[in-house]
């Protein structure tokens, strides 16, 4: 058995937290520079270089990506040989957003009941997913995700006889009532299989993925290439001013389901693919 202590899962938390707001990843960077050079429309095109602008001033100056910095989503992989020192793991992952909001001077957003609507001002509680794995090791991802984007998604249960057309119907139909609200480009993870709250669970890590990197099997792999192609060719374009870019990347996980069901959830993200992660 190995102890980690609580205290490093906060400080791990609180740096990820401001980290995860300030600084896109290396896929990122690869993904707008290949939307640049693809895309026709010179507005679509100054937009994109504009993205990129507004990315280097974050990491540069350590100020958010963007005003609206997210609740809080953090998926753990939890060694089954780890004892937590100290307290608990869910505390201590709250105690660092909380820590990390204010380190990071990142928006409160918040609020303590969905009706009474009152702000928590920490911008606590997170959403926490727990994965205990094999070995000795704690994995923690802090993904922030913005209103914006995930009031755009959508979950349906799709008859298996609709099969991959029913699921390509349905995902351009998200994609396309959502239009500009959610800043495209845009990435999309789509959750398919398990049941109602699986694949929504799904959709939400398929964004955790690397742009560019293909599910590996080869028949998810040639629907998401498929389904990207088929947003780009809305119109939508980027910040929904026309183009071809609308989207980065498409990004499906998948899980077994039930003979009668087919699950289809649909998680949009805005331009700014935002996480990070820590090994414990």
């Amino acid at each position: 058995m190995r102890n980690i202590r609580v205290r490093d899962i906060i400080n791990a938390v609180e740096r990820l937290c401001v980290e995860a707001c300030t600084t896109l990843h290396g896929d990122w960077w690869e993904a707008v520079e290949e939307a640049i050079s693809r895309e026709e429309s010179p507005l679509g095109k100054d937009i994109l270089k504009l993205l990129q602008e507004n990315a280097r001033l974050a990491a540069s100056t350590g100020e958010a990506i963007c005003q609206d910095t997210g609740m809080a989503v953090v998926f753990v992989e939890l060694g089954q040989e780890v004892h937590i020192e100290g307290g608990s793991l869910y505390d201590a992952i709250n105690e660092g957003i909380r820590r990390g909001y204010v380190k990071g001077y990142l928006r409160k957003s918040v609020v303590n009941d969905p009706l009474i609507r009152r702000n928590t001002g920490d911008n606590t509680p997170a959403v926490i997913h727990v994965d205990i794995v094999p070995g000795s090791n704690l994995r923690i991802t802090v993904a922030p995700k913005g209103g914006g984007s995930e009031n755009c998604s959508g979950l349906k249960m799709l008859r298996p006889a609709d099969g991959r057309e029913g699921v390509i119907r349905y995902v351009l139909e998200v994609v396309e009532a959502a239009g500009a609200n959610p800043c495209p480009p845009i990435t999309v993870g789509v959750g398919l299989g398990g049941n109602f709250e699986m694949a929504a669970i799904l959709a939400k890590k398929a964004l955790l993925r690397p742009l560019g990197q293909r599910h590996p099997e080869a028949h998810i792999a040639e629907l998401e290439t498929e389904i990207l192609e088929r947003i780009n060719s809305t119109g939508i374009g980027p910040q929904g001013l026309g183009g071809r870019i609308t989207a980065l990347d498409v990004h499906i996980e998948t899980y077994p389901t039930h003979i009668t069901s087919l699950p289809v959830a649909v998680n949009i993200q805005c331009h700014a693919t935002r996480h990070a992660e820590a090994f414990l």
